[in-house]
């Protein structure tokens, strides 16, 4: 699997430039605008599934393992019994880096909690 984190999206009346795709308005601006996401992505190569989790927060570690323990949750028990460990694909970014302590501790949590083996894969290494 892979995860990764993207820029952070504004909310609101706002899109390229104030012009959209249909009949739709937009604000010339996004000036004043408070509601910003950061959407974080995790892809199961070995099913295709694509899973989005959108976070209010900062870009973290937190909010990475977070998204991680709510896709092993929505699991079927079934798949989980049946993966004998994690292999994540991640980006080596400043906030899933190998160095970065809490998202090893969290890591670690996470591994323990669903009792299997995790295997980070950085790229580039």
């Amino acid at each position: 699997m892979s995860i990764d984190c993207k820029a952070t999206v504004a909310l609101g009346a706002v899109s390229r430039g104030g012009r959209t795709r249909g009949d739709y308005q937009a604000c010339d601006h996004d000036l004043g605008l408070k509601e910003k996401y950061i959407p974080g992505g995790i892809v199961e190569e070995d099913r295709g599934q694509l899973h989005i989790t959108f976070g209010s927060s900062s870009k973290t570690s937190d909010f990475i393992v977070d998204a991680l323990e709510a896709w092993w949750a929505a699991l079927e028990e079934t798949a989980q019994v049946a993966m004998a460990r994690l292999q994540i694909k991640m980006d080596n970014g400043p906030e899933s880096s190998g160095i970065r302590t809490q998202f090893l501790h969290r890591m670690v949590q996470f591994a323990d909690q669903i009792g299997k083996p995790s295997h980070l894969l950085y790229y580039p290494p």
